[in-house]
């Protein structure tokens, strides 16, 4: 296995290209984000935003049933699904049937108990979803979890302790080799402070970004943004390293202006643009 992590360059990225938008929102794909609680309920709104941001075609808010009006209103742009009272109760049909068709399921974003989110993830993944990308308490709950009970195309979008969590150790100084680890380890796709590792060696580093990410929501919109490129059909891999591409251009743009301080919901707008001037 090479030890060599390619650089991530808008020559690299026009190369690999993106899929065509088609003459639908269909066509674009569809994601479902799985997520929020009475304390966090706005994660889900940051990471649905994202995912419109980045091209996807439609999306769907699965939240508790308590938060499902003010979601509907919040991202009005957004199909809202409630979610079942008992964590890990099986879906009635038609949620069941959203997530199985859907192109992307996102799961983690505001849930803050490890518990539910165990159950909740197992409930997703018993539809039958092709397509799981795996944020915030999804991640931490993710040990607790048999592998093979998960869809074969996995993402993770750790943050370093998150990373810690499922490497079973802090990270060491040579963060190539863990997230490899971890990507080895879960047979998955994982994006980390943009180190992009794949479970068959693969690897690709993400420049930039700066301090300005490290604030509330903002790895809300990282795995929006992944889930809305894996829902338009790129591959896994890529729609990390896109994911992580849009995100760290986007935090670049809002340093230089207006600058240190801006928040997750403006990170979500400066994506399209990001995205746009990528390919130019």
């Amino acid at each position: 296995m090479s030890s060599r992590v390619e650089a991530v360059t808008p020559a690299l990225l026009r190369a690999w290209g993106l899929p065509s938008p088609g003459e639908s929102k269909k066509a674009r794909g569809d994601v479902i984000v799985v997520g929020g609680s009475r304390r966090s309920p706005g994660a889900v709104l940051l990471a649905g935003e994202a995912a419109l941001r980045v091209g996807a075609g439609r999306v769907a808010l699965g939240v508790p049933r308590s938060l499902a009006p003010q979601a509907g209103v919040a991202l009005p742009e957004a199909g809202v699904l409630a979610l079942p009272k008992h964590a890990g109760k099986d879906f009635g049909k038609t949620l069941a049937e959203r997530l199985a068709s859907a192109d992307a399921v996102l799961v983690g974003p505001g849930f803050d108990d490890p518990e539910k989110t165990r159950a909740t993830l197992l409930a997703v993944a018993r539809t039958g979803a092709r397509r799981i990308v795996l944020d915030a308490f999804a991640l931490g709950v993710l040990p607790e979890v048999d592998r093979a009970e998960l869809a074969d195309d996995l993402l993770l979008s750790p943050n370093k302790d998150e990373a810690g969590i499922l490497l079973g150790r802090p990270l060491g100084d040579d963060d190539a080799a863990d997230i490899r680890e971890i990507a080895r380890t879960w047979r998955a796709v994982v994006n980390c402070y943009g180190l992009v590792a794949h479970p068959d060696g693969r690897a690709w580093r993400v420049p930039g970004g700066g301090g300005g990410l490290g604030t509330s929501g903002s790895g809300d919109v990282l795995a929006g943004a992944i889930a809305g490129f894996a829902a338009r059909g790129v591959e896994p891999e890529r729609a990390a390293v896109w994911g992580a591409w849009a995100h760290a251009r986007a935090g670049d743009r809002l340093t230089d202006d207006p600058g240190l301080g801006f928040l997750a919901r403006e990170l979500a707008r400066a994506l399209t643009p990001a995205v746009r001037d990528t390919l130019r």
